[in-house]
């Protein structure tokens, strides 16, 4: 990464109020970059899930874990980090939400969502929670 034009580090607590904090973040980063619709969008619909499920899934609603959110940009990617404080679960044991037993499932998207939105995703589970680092490439 370049020299970075944009950070925001950023402390969410686990209750589902917590959404609502990711889009004007997003609004401001989107406000120094000449970032579309489309891809603004789909920045914040990864951003969503993956603060969605720290919430939900990593620490189970408890507001007194912590999720972090922090994105940095520079004139070439967006890198946002997402970190729960769970017990942490294995990225390869996620369903696959395109076979046809489990396209009826409630949840089990998010994951697979993320990876279509975003250029590059990595996983990081363990017994100390989850980290979801993802980038978005400008060219």
């Amino acid at each position: 990464m370049s020299e970075k034009i944009f950070h925001s580090h950023n402390t969410l607590k686990s209750v589902r109020h917590s959404i609502t904090e990711i889009e004007p973040i997003l609004a401001d980063l989107r406000s120094k970059f000449a970032i579309d619709d489309t891809i603004f969008y789909n920045i914040m619909i990864a951003v969503t899930e993956a603060v969605n499920n720290a919430i939900n899934h990593g620490n189970k609603l408890d507001p007194s874990k912590d999720v972090q959110f922090n994105v940095e940009a520079d004139k070439d990617m967006i890198y946002i980090y997402v970190k729960d404080e769970g017990k942490g679960f294995n990225p390869q044991e996620i369903d696959d939400c395109l076979e046809p037993e489990n396209l009826l499932k409630a949840s089990g998207r998010g994951v697979f969502i993320i990876r279509e939105l975003m250029h590059e995703v990595k996983i990081r589970s363990n017994s100390e929670g989850t980290v979801v680092e993802m980038k978005y490439f400008f060219k």
